[in-house]
């Protein structure tokens, strides 16, 4: 699928793998809008790629509605990329045998909000500007939908039960969604990243400290992965036509351990 010209939504897209996606698919010839929470690293990406910031929380589903409005005005809306996320670490039950130290249900609840429901809203919505699209060629083809998952949905750690089922739960919609989507010309795949050198890990000794330990289980090559080494695999997943319905780990071939 040639994106040259069309317009792409990044979720996320303000740092890490989000914003090597906004930056991966601005070079193949789309007109990125990086949508995120983040305003002045948003800006900033944006500003770096020829494209358009807008403010979006992806649990409110009018700031969706502007960034796929936004995305409209800059040509027929091709891409939509699921990056945005958080995580969060709890046990199931804590060690005082009350119900006061058991998991916090609203926490669980914001992850799924957020991880899950805010990917599928994004969907539908992007998908349905899609709809309003011509077919690029005589199959149909209109857009694609790439989704970030990640391999704590198959390999979920100790204390990730939300996390690991808010991507468990987009790992699971991605082919009855291709499946809903097949109908307009729309594909949808996830990538489910590794262990990505990002931010999240923050900066100084300590944080190298800890990515080394983190290496020692990548399979090959012993290291964290780069945000461009996922972004390629999205952009691969934007613009492959015969890729469809398919969750694709990129993960050095780690199975991660309980903790």
């Amino acid at each position: 699928m040639d994106i040259t010209g069309a317009s792409a939504v990044v979720t996320g897209g303000a740092s890490g793998i989000g914003a090597a996606a906004a930056r991966a698919l601005a070079g193949a010839g789309a007109r990125v809008v990086v949508a995120d929470l983040n305003e002045a690293k948003g800006q900033e990406v944006a500003t770096a790629i020829g494209g358009v910031f807008v403010r979006v929380d992806v649990t409110r589903t009018e700031d969706i509605v502007a960034a796929v409005d936004v995305a409209e005005q800059l040509g027929p809306v091709r891409v939509l990329v699921n990056s945005a996320g958080i995580g969060w670490a709890q046990r199931t039950v804590g060690k005082d045998g009350t119900y006061g130290s058991a998991a916090d249900l609203a926490a669980y609840s914001k992850v799924i909000a957020i991880n899950l429901i805010g990917t599928f809203d994004a969907i539908r919505i992007a998908a349905t500007a899609m709809s309003r699209t011509e077919p690029l060629d005589a199959s149909g083809e209109r857009g694609a939908i790439v989704n970030l998952a990640s391999v704590a949905a198959f390999d979920g750690q100790i204390g990730q039960a939300a996390y690991s089922a808010s991507k468990g739960g987009v790992v699971g919609m991605t082919l009855p969604v291709a499946r809903d989507l097949a109908a307009i010309g729309v594909r949808v795949n996830t990538v489910a990243p590794g262990l990505i050198d990002t931010p999240i890990y923050g900066e100084g000794e300590d944080s190298e400290r800890f990515k080394a330990h983190l290496e020692q289980g990548v399979l090959f090559p012993k290291r964290l992965g780069a945000p461009e080494e996922l972004a390629s695999m999205v952009l691969e997943a934007a613009t492959n036509s015969y890729l469809n319905g398919e969750t694709i780990r990129v993960d050095g071939g780690i199975r991660m351990q309980p903790k």
